[in-house]
């Protein structure tokens, strides 16, 4: 017997081998374990079926020309998409303008921090000026185009320019007739390229 099992009172073992340690494998294969892919949120569904995973080829929008550089399905996703596009080029645009403004405003010998001070001005006064106006054009653009094509029918260059043009009247239609003829003929210009632009491509 050992000095430590005397001082704990350990009795001691008939032989070496016959001392069993209970180890982990002992109980831990009594134990049903889950399976740990088993707790992931998904687990056990169908990844086939989800709508938001899948885009389904019968709820794409089923209009001739209504195919554009983003799937489809229907009034909703062309003005979401059609509208936030347009207002980050924009904003981005009008970001530029400002940044070029704000640069050529300030004097070269002018201190570092007036500098910075009138770009972030600038850009602030243009990007946001430049993203909404053209956000709320956009908008109505393709709200407009929608209208007209399930009207018809059908998608076609005929209707965006009609909508381009109704569109950027109505938005400068508090400034009299001749800025609504041009805004509208600006937008209208910009429609039929984009039309034509994307029969091309597509």
């Amino acid at each position: 017997m050992s000095i430590w099992d005397s001082l704990s009172g350990r009795k001691q073992t008939k032989g070496a081998d016959s001392f069993d340690a209970p180890d982990a494998s002992s109980f831990l294969s009594e134990v049903a374990i889950p399976d740990p892919t088993a707790l992931h949120p998904l687990a056990g569904l169908n990844q086939d079926t989800l709508d938001y995973i899948t885009l389904e080829d019968s709820a794409l929008d089923s209009l001739p020309g209504s195919q554009s550089v983003l799937p489809s399905r229907g009034w909703s996703d062309d003005l979401c998409y059609g509208t936030g596009t347009t207002y980050v080029a924009a904003l981005a645009v009008g970001g530029a303008w400002g940044l070029a403004e704000g640069l050529k405003r300030t004097p070269v010998t002018a201190p570092p921090k007036i500098r910075l001070n009138s770009v972030l001005n600038s850009v602030t006064r243009r990007g946001p000026f430049l993203g909404n106006s053209a956000g709320v054009v956009a908008m109505v653009y393709n709200g407009l185009n929608s209208f007209v094509g399930y009207a018809r029918g059908k998608h076609d260059a005929a209707n965006s320019i009609a909508a381009g043009a109704v569109s950027g009247m109505v938005f400068k239609s508090t400034r009299g007739l001749k800025p609504m003829l041009i805004s509208g003929g600006i937008v209208a210009g910009i429609a039929g390229t984009w039309s034509v632009a994307k029969k091309a491509i597509f």
